[in-house]
């Protein structure tokens, strides 16, 4: 086995696992994503990008693996918020470097919504927070007067107590909270 080979099989940081990096891709961002990925490899320059885009994976797989990491993190807001800035960062960085490249920003917003998932799921269920298309168009309509592009995501939580700590999340996300009520727009200010 070749030393690029090798390289190869471990691009994903923290995985110590018997998962090989395609599984654990697979499982963060789906099949369709992985298949774009490969189309991608063909067109690596350098890997930089492919390198960071690989490290918010490792992180995102990491937390996901350890609970006790994952108290860690709640027990220190600030640790939190350093881990989601640095993948923050990076995914920033990922975008600067595609050059247009329309597969790129498909990879950049699947990376994205994986960790949005996996920030708002501690505070609702998964099923309620919604990146689908029918969704998003389905909520653009509502509150006319703040339309300016469509929602990344959606959310319905199913109890006012979910309300608080998904707003925070989203706030550490920096992601614009519209408030949507019954879809009549008569809740907007």
């Amino acid at each position: 086995m070749t030393t690029s080979t090798q390289q190869r099989l471990r691009e994903i940081p923290y995985n110590y696992t018997s998962y090989s990096d395609r599984e654990i891709f697979i499982r963060l961002l789906g099949e369709p994503m992985w298949a774009l990925l490969e189309e991608l490899r063909s067109e690596r320059k350098t890997g930089r990008s492919a390198r960071m885009l690989f490290e918010v994976l490792g992180d995102i797989w990491v937390v996901d693996r350890n609970p006790y990491l994952v108290d860690d993190l709640l027990d220190n807001p600030k640790r939190l918020s350093a881990l989601v800035e640095a993948m923050h960062h990076r995914l920033q960085e990922v975008e600067k470097r595609r050059e247009g490249n329309d597969k790129v920003g498909r990879l950049i917003a699947a990376a994205r919504g994986a960790a949005i998932l996996k920030k708002l799921s501690r505070h609702t269920r998964k099923d309620n927070i919604l990146f689908d298309g029918l969704a998003r168009v389905s909520h653009v309509t509502d509150a006319t007067d703040w339309r300016v592009e469509y929602p990344f995501v959606v959310l319905s939580p199913d109890t006012e107590e979910e309300i608080a700590p998904l707003v925070r999340a989203l706030i550490e996300l920096e992601l614009t909270i519209i408030p949507r009520g019954g879809g009549t727009g008569y809740t907007v200010p």
